[in-house]
């Protein structure tokens, strides 16, 4: 079976080959820096991290470059509230969004541009718009995009011109030809800090967003690449906006597949500042480990809703612990994956129909019953194996179910060296102390279980 990826642009399931055999070009829209990353980052991450991971899985070598925004309103707003440089700020969210990433597993994607450094790429894409009649200046200085013009304006977001413009419910009042239409480039205004401004073709101004996605993909991946992704939250207005940039400017297709991950809820209501149910990434690693997030991400679909509550975090960490319990049951073998065992093929067809990972999450619990039934050490190779390609059962699995049993700082040297004591009392036919170790240790947050092989231990749920 052959990968197949759910294009955005189609709205249709279509198999996937490279425009350059064996190789893939993918771009990520990443986050604009003036806060914290909140939990909608951490899906797209997550998300967008298991795509690279399995297209280089399947053989296939990845460029994938995923952008910093390090110039906009929100930047500049934020940079004079504190009263600071927009590159101090810039630079510390930067240094704080690594921070997250490293924390969730987030491979680092092979380039990571900054839009300031892109800004003579942004100039020349504006000025063959320009050339071409597709974009005009306005009396304040600004650059628009001429929306009108461009054919087939819409046709990501599957909306209309004259729907769009029924929405519009405010005058042209910033010297715009038409309500629809964008900012290329803004000029600069007084209250605006030096380091805001930049002297082109077109005086002193800055980019407008939708402006520094066209120059850094094109730049870097060129005017034609694979794979074009992001937050559903982005396909319109900005994903549409760099197709019409991006096209109108060079007559060719911007990405051959558009790809957008689901929102994030909580508690069923869409997760927003304004109705205070807004949590940044380590909000939430302050009270869960990191890869118990992940696999709460991992486990649902990159296109479906995610809802997120403790209820569903608690759910997802009990259910990590039951893989990483099988982990621990036997040594796992150092093994290649053979992509004909049935189980690896399962997982296989699961990644290869759209990123399944939900169906491949159910072939790691079916897997781990194989381990705690057959304690094989092959079967634990490949359990471990197959959740590398998910970013996750890589910990050592005791440390992992220590760390979460809250047993009172106890470690997993500690916890052996109780369960070795229950042995020798258990030898001596001492059943009073062996019961006594083994509610110790319960009221401690350890559940030991006793096999013909020995005994092993998990956190309590």
């Amino acid at each position: 079976m052959s990968l197949r990826i759910y294009n955005t642009l189609s709205r249709a399931l279509e198999e996937f080959s490279p425009l350059e055999p064996g190789h893939v070009r993918m771009y990520v829209c990443g986050m604009t820096v003036y806060d914290l990353c909140h939990l909608g980052h951490a899906r797209s991450m997550v998300a967008f991290d298991i795509v690279q991971r399995w297209l280089r899985a399947s053989g296939l070598g990845v460029t994938y470059v995923r952008n910093i925004t390090d110039i906009d309103d929100k930047i500049i707003r934020r940079a004079l509230e504190n009263g600071e440089a927009i590159r101090s700020l810039t630079d510390r969210m930067i240094d704080a969004l690594h921070q997250d990433a490293d924390a969730l597993g987030i491979e680092r994607p092979t380039h990571e541009p900054r839009a300031t450094d892109y800004v003579p790429q942004m100039l020349d894409i504006i000025g063959k718009l320009e050339g071409k009649g597709l974009a005009y200046r306005t009396e304040s200085g600004d650059v628009n995009y001429a929306v009108r013009k461009f054919p087939g304006y819409g046709k990501l977001s599957g909306k209309s011109l004259d729907e769009l413009h029924a929405g519009e419910r405010v005058a042209v009042l910033d010297g715009k030809e038409d309500p629809l239409d964008f900012v290329l480039w803004k000029s600069a205004k007084p209250t605006e800090p030096d380091d805001a401004k930049w002297n082109g073709t077109y005086g002193l101004g800055r980019p407008g967003w939708h402006i520094e996605c066209s120059a850094m993909g094109c730049a870097l991946l060129g005017e034609t690449f694979d794979i074009h992704a992001g937050g559903a939250d982005l396909q319109f207005p900005h994903h549409e906006n760099e197709i019409a940039q991006s096209e109108g400017a060079h007559g060719k297709p911007l990405a051959k597949v558009w790809m957008h991950n689901g929102f994030i809820n909580v508690d069923n209501e869409k997760m927003s500042k304004s109705l205070g149910n807004f949590f940044t990434i380590r909000d939430v690693l302050k009270e869960y480990d990191a890869e118990t997030v992940r696999f709460f991400v991992v486990r649902a679909h990159y296109r479906s809703p995610l809802n997120y509550s403790d209820v569903h975090l608690d759910d997802a960490r009990n259910a990590l612990k039951r893989l990483y319990t099988a982990l621990s049951l036997v040594p796992a073998a150092d093994v290649e994956v053979d992509w004909n065992d049935a189980y690896a093929a399962r997982f296989r067809a699961a990644m290869d129909e759209d990123f399944g990972t939900p169906e491949a999450i159910a072939v790691l619990f079916d897997l781990a019953g194989e381990v705690n039934r057959g304690k094989s050490p092959e079967a634990a190779g490949l359990l471990r194996a197959l959740g590398g390609f998910l970013g996750l059962l890589q910990d050592d699995p005791q440390r992992f179910l220590q760390a979460g049993a809250g047993a009172s700082g106890l470690d997993a040297a500690a916890i052996a060296v109780q369960i070795e004591a229950r042995a020798a009392a258990k030898a001596a036919k001492n059943w009073g102390e062996a019961d006594r170790i083994r509610k110790e240790l319960l009221e401690q947050g350890v559940v030991l279980k006793d096999s013909a092989t020995g005994t092993t231990w998990e956190a309590a749920q």
